[in-house]
C-alpha cells in the first residue's frame, strides 16, 4: 500500500471522479492509508479484484505525478541550497618578514628568501570554500540545507563529505569526480591577516552537465561561484526565476571581473546581493566615494536587499527605502579573517529564510527585520574571525542568543 501525508489527501480527492478516497488512521502505523470505497452494488469478487488492480495502477501513476506537483509536501524540500566552491584548507601560522610592495593592495608583502627552508609556528587543517562556509551557517541556524559543489575522489574530498555530514548538511548534491583533485588552499597567516595560495581543482569544473534541476528545487539558493564555474550562473538564475526560488548572491571577485554585465542583467531576479566596497564600485563603474550614486544605481536594478561590506568598518545596507549603517561587534581576539565575508552574507540570508521572507514578500521587510538580519550577519562574521578557519567559529542558533550579540550600533536614514 502507498502512503501520503494527510495534507495531500484532499489534493488526491479532487483528481478522482470515479473513485472515492478515504483517509483512515492506521491503528499501529500512525499513517494515513488510501482505500477505495466501491459502490455498494458491486458484489462480484472477480470484478472487485479487477478494480483493485486498476486502483493500484491508477494510484501509482497519480503518486508519481504528485511527487512532481507537490514536491514540497510529499518530500521535505530544502530550505536553502548553497552553490559554489568546496576546498580543503591548510593554515600555516608564520612570522615572515614584511616589506613594502606598492603593487600589493595592502602595500605590504612577505619577504621569502629563494632557496631557503623557513620554519612555521603552527599548522591547522579544515574545510572551506564559499558553498561549504555558507552551508555550515545555514545548517547551524536550523535550516534544511544542501551543498552543490564539486570535489575530487580523494582524501580531501572524503574529509569534506565527513565534515558536512557531521554538520547536518545534505550530501545529495555534492558531486565527486575522478578527473580533478579536490580544490586546495594554503593560507599563510600573520597577525590575523593572510595570503592565500589557491588551487581550484575540481571546484573549477562545475558545469552544466552537473546540474540536475529536479534535485535543485528549494525555497532559497545562495550562489557564490568562482573560476570557470561562473558560466553556469545565468542558467541558474533563469531556472530560479521560473521556479519561484529566491536567490542570494555573493559574487566572487573573479566573477565580477570577467562577467559583470550578466550580474547586472540578473539583478531583477536576485532577492539579496552582498558585495564589498571595491566590488560594488567595479560592478557599477562608479567610485565608492560616491556611495549614494552606487546604491542608487543598484537599487534601481534590483527589487531586493543590497549589502555592501567594509571589513572592520561594518556594512551599509539598503532595502530601497532606508539605508542602514551597521557597525561591527568588538572581537575578543583577531585570529584569522578568512571566511568573514561568507559568514556575513550567509548569516543575513539565514535570517531572511528563518523569518519566511522570499522574492515575493521581500518588499514587506520592516526596519526591525533588517536590523535582526544585520545582527546575525555581523555576529557570525565576528565569531568566525575569532577562530582559525572559515567554519570553526560559525554560530549556532543557540549561540546567537548570547547577550553579547544583542547590542549592535545601527544608524537608519530614509532614502
Amino acid at each position: 500500500m502507498n502512503f501520503l501525508p494527510s495534507s495531500s489527501i484532499s489534493k488526491i480527492q479532487s483528481n478522482c471522479d470515479w473513485l472515492k478516497i478515504a483517509a483512515i488512521r492506521e491503528s499501529k502505523g500512525g499513517q494515513y492509508g488510501c482505500h477505495s470505497l466501491l459502490d455498494s452494488g458491486l458484489k462480484n469478487k472477480n470484478y472487485l479484484f479487477g478494480m483493485n488492480r486498476v486502483f493500484y495502477s491508477f494510484f501509482n501513476n497519480l503518486l508519481k505525478y504528485l511527487k512532481e506537483l507537490f514536491f514540497g509536501i510529499i518530500i521535505k524540500m530544502n530550505d536553502i541550497i548553497a552553490i559554489g566552491s568546496a576546498t580543503r584548507d591548510a593554515f600555516f601560522k608564520v612570522n615572515f618578514k614584511l616589506t613594502h610592495f606598492l603593487k600589493a593592495a595592502s602595500g605590504w608583502a612577505y619577504l621569502l628568501p629563494l632557496g631557503e627552508k623557513l620554519e612555521v609556528e603552527d599548522v591547522f587543517f579544515t574545510i572551506g570554500g564559499n558553498a561549504i562556509n555558507a552551508s555550515v551557517t545555514f545548517s547551524r541556524q536550523g535550516l534544511r540545507t544542501a551543498c552543490l559543489a564539486k570535489i575530487g575522489e580523494d582524501v580531501s574530498g572524503e574529509e569534506i563529505r565527513r565534515r558536512l555530514k557531521k554538520e547536518g548538511v545534505s550530501l545529495n548534491l555534492l558531486i565527486q569526480t575522478s578527473k580533478k583533485p579536490t580544490a586546495y588552499s594554503v593560507l599563510l597567516l600573520s597577525s590575523g591577516e593572510r595570503t592565500i595560495l589557491n588551487y581550484r581543482g575540481a571546484s573549477d569544473t562545475l558545469d552544466f552537465s552537473d546540474l540536475d534541476f529536479k534535485k535543485l528545487k528549494s525555497r532559497w539558493w545562495y550562489v557564490s561561484l568562482t573560476g570557470r564555474s561562473i558560466k553556469i550562473f545565468q542558467r541558474l538564475i533563469k531556472f530560479a526565476s521560473k521556479n519561484n526560488i529566491s536567490v542570494a548572491v555573493n559574487p566572487s571577485g573573479y566573477h565580477l571581473s570577467h562577467r559583470p554585465q550578466e550580474i547586472l542583467a540578473s539583478l531583477k531576479d536576485i532577492t539579496f546581493l552582498v558585495l564589498n566596497e571595491e566590488e560594488a564600485a567595479r560592478l557599477t563603474g562608479i567610485s565608492f566615494k560616491k556611495e549614494k550614486e552606487v546604491f542608487k544605481k543598484l537599487d534601481k536594478l534590483m527589487p531586493g536587499i543590497l549589502a555592501v561590506t567594509n571589513g572592520k568598518k561594518g556594512a551599509t545596507i539598503s532595502d530601497g527605502r532606508f539605508v542602514y549603517k551597521v557597525d561591527t561587534f568588538q572581537e575578543k581576539k583577531l585570529v584569522d579573517r578568512t571566511g568573514a565575508g561568507d559568514a556575513f552574507g550567509s548569516g543575513f540570508t539565514a535570517f531572511l529564510v528563518q523569518k519566511g521572507f522570499n522574492r515575493f514578500n521581500i518588499s514587506q521587510l520592516k526596519p526591525e527585520d533588517v536590523i535582526g538580519a544585520a545582527q546575525l550577519a555581523s555576529a557570525n562574521a565576528t565569531a568566525v574571525v575569532e577562530k582559525m578557519g572559515a567554519t570553526e567559529g560559525i554560530l549556532t542558533k543557540e549561540e546567537f542568543q548570547n547577550p553579547r550579540w544583542g547590542n549592535l550600533k545601527i544608524r537608519i536614514k530614509r532614502i
